[in-house]
């Protein structure tokens, strides 16, 4: 089992940037890849971005690619998410989660961080 827990998230003006932390514990030495999803209000949670832990590849949905970047930090065994010019469309609960096999599923999720963008 990984543990999984966010942070970073808050209020921000439209065009202004958030950076976002999960700080993994447990059983991560068998971790894949790890992942960002979000949730809005009234919509299905969506993938945002995801990156192999061990050779570094990232993966972005087309609606923040340019402005999102995810990296890790193996030894502190955290992964982030730099948010640049956000929108308000990016208002959602930011999620962390990890695989233990493949970037398309995820078997560990952390508790969510809300991340609000103001117009």
């Amino acid at each position: 089992q990984v543990q999984l827990v966010e942070s970073g998230g808050g209020l921000v003006q439209a065009g202004g940037s958030l950076r976002l932390s999960c700080a993994a514990s447990g059983r991560t030495f068998s971790t894949y890849a790890m992942g960002w999803f979000r949730q809005a209000p009234g919509k299905e949670r969506e993938f945002v971005a995801a990156i192999i832990w061990s050779g570094g590849s990232t993966y972005y949905a087309d609606s923040v690619k340019g402005r999102f970047t995810i990296s890790r930090d193996n030894a502190k065994n955290t992964v982030y998410l730099q948010m640049n010019s956000l929108k308000p469309e990016d208002t959602a609960v930011y999620y962390c989660a990890s695989s233990y096999s493949s970037r398309y599923v995820y078997h560990n999720w952390g508790q969510g961080t809300q991340v609000t963008v103001s117009s």
